[in-house]
């Protein structure tokens, strides 16, 4: 039976709240990036015109407060679980995404973690999958987790489990020995009942 100390199969888990502090970190230094290219050269430009400071300071606030409103939002609405045979997730504010993983079609399993999450001791886990093979973007991306490597040794032991693929490779396990029928032998098997037909006919 596959067990963790932290993780539990059929019991959706949410990324640790220091997400949220890393995703703020993230907006406010991109953000001051964006100003110091495009607000400070316009008060160099102009100087500290009463019209010109109310108008940027709109300019700063408004993209400040949506973001801060929309990071709460978007952390409650995430969730991961671990069944049997497959994993699931969901997220999203205004377009909400939902997603359902097969064990047996992932191929690999990363932790990634950057200087401000190593403070804040939180990783993301990225599942590739046989489908997202060779692409940049991971197909789940597990962000905000504590404990990432008892996590991926889990998913791991999840994908060995006899049932669900277990080569780790992404291929579906074999099933079924029967010969699909192709649309020429429908066609054929087709043409045959007519000609039967008409020799019926015929007699």
């Amino acid at each position: 039976m596959v067990s963790s100390n932290h993780f539990s199969l059929n019991q959706p888990f949410k990324p640790e709240p220091a997400l949220v502090t890393w995703l703020s970190v993230n907006f406010v230094l991109f953000f001051l990036l964006i100003m110091s290219f495009t607000v400070l050269p316009v008060l160099f430009a102009t100087g500290p015109e009463p019209l010109v400071l109310v108008i940027l300071a709109i300019i700063v606030l408004v993209p400040v407060l949506v973001f801060f409103v929309w990071v709460g939002l978007y952390y409650k609405s995430m969730w991961y679980e671990l069944r049997e045979d497959e994993m699931s997730w969901k997220r999203g504010v205004w377009f909400r995404k939902t997603g359902i993983v097969p064990y047996n079609r992932i191929t690999n399993i990363d932790i990634r973690q950057g200087p401000v999450m190593r403070a804040l001791d939180i990783s993301t886990l990225s599942v590739q999958t046989a489908g997202y093979s060779g692409q940049a973007v991971p197909e789940i991306r597990i962000e905000g987790i504590e404990h990432a490597e008892e996590l991926r040794e889990l998913i791991r032991s999840l994908v060995r489990q006899p049932g669900n693929g277990g080569d780790g490779t992404g291929g579906a396990p074999f099933r079924s020995t029967a010969v699909p029928v192709t649309t020429d032998q429908k066609i054929l098997d087709e043409l045959v009942r007519i000609r039967q037909l008409l020799e019926m006919q015929q007699k």
